[in-house]
């Protein structure tokens, strides 16, 4: 603990003492958290939306004109029987081009020109939870898709599962990005820790003359670069809340319609903690990469 307690107090002094030359440490520090932090924001509020979106997903079952009862009981018995509904609505063909009218109610007129009702009737499946993970939604489709009275079966797993895909790309990038950019920082860190050791020569000689152990030449070091660390990083994450606060203000509705109602959402505490910690590791490693060799430069 005196080791610990003496190599923060030492690295604090140093910190203070070269606070012009450590505010690019920090800010280096900073700018790559900045950007993992905007990462994480941006796909974890989009991972909350797709899991929304998988949890809610669902099928349709588009039926022929000439579809009879008996036909589509057989179809609702299969998918009732499947485990995988968790509820199931019949959409009549007059229902269908209702819908559409006031979905979409600038193309109304393009709907009444076709002269009949040009929409099928459909049953609107939705998934349980869970049940996409097994396979059973991709075995029922296959299996309603061959009954009679069936035109087509739409299930939207396939853009969710692009959508997933491209969100693994992004978040890849992102953090290929943010790792070369710490990289950056913990060589920055390292520059600016080995002038202060340069500049503490003698003292770093005299202790291993008298026998200090290496944990007193070496921790201060390594404190002024977890310190350097720990100060980018909160100053890493007053930016994001602020940049979260000010996006929310400006395009709130937007961003509203955007996420179906619900707003953008500030990371979660284990992730700003994880980047807090992230931060002081980085500054950690520098700050030992400078001063690894102290104890044999005094020599």
């Amino acid at each position: 603990m005196r080791a610990i307690e003496y190599a923060f107090r030492q690295g604090a002094a140093s910190l203070w003492r070269s606070r012009g030359s450590s505010a690019f440490a920090v800010l280096a520090i900073t700018l790559a958290l900045v950007v993992l932090g905007v990462l994480l924001l941006l796909t974890w509020n989009a991972e909350q939306l797709l899991s929304r979106w998988t949890s809610a997903s669902e099928f349709s079952v588009y039926l022929s004109d000439s579809t009879t009862s008996e036909q589509r009981g057989t179809i609702e018995s299969a998918i009732d029987q499947s485990g995988v509904s968790a509820g199931r609505e019949y959409v009549s063909k007059a229902q269908a081009l209702t819908r559409f009218r006031k979905e979409f109610a600038d193309l109304a007129n393009l709907a009444e020109g076709l002269g009949d009702n040009p929409f099928p009737a459909s049953i609107e499946v939705r998934v349980s939870p869970g049940a996409e993970r097994d396979g059973r939604v991709d075995a029922l489709v296959k299996k309603v898709v061959q009954l009679p009275g069936v035109v087509d079966v739409k299930y939207d797993r396939d853009w969710l599962a692009r959508v997933a895909s491209a969100l693994d790309t992004v978040r890849a990038a992102g953090a290929a990005l943010a790792l070369l950019m710490g990289l950056a920082a913990a060589v920055t860190v390292a520059v600016v820790v080995r002038l202060g050791l340069l500049a503490r020569h003698d003292e770093i000689e005299i202790m291993e003359l008298v026998g200090a152990p290496l944990s007193y030449i070496r921790g201060p070091f390594v404190a002024e670069g977890f310190l350097q660390g720990g100060i980018g990083a909160i100053l890493a994450i007053l930016f994001l809340w602020l940049s979260h606060s000010l996006a929310n203000a400006w395009w709130g509705t937007d961003l509203r319609a955007l996420l179906e109602g619900d707003v953008l959402r500030f990371l979660p505490v284990r992730l700003s903690v994880s980047l807090i910690l992230g931060g002081m590791f980085v500054g950690s490693t520098g700050g030992l990469a400078a001063a690894w060799r102290a104890g044999s430069d005094a020599r």
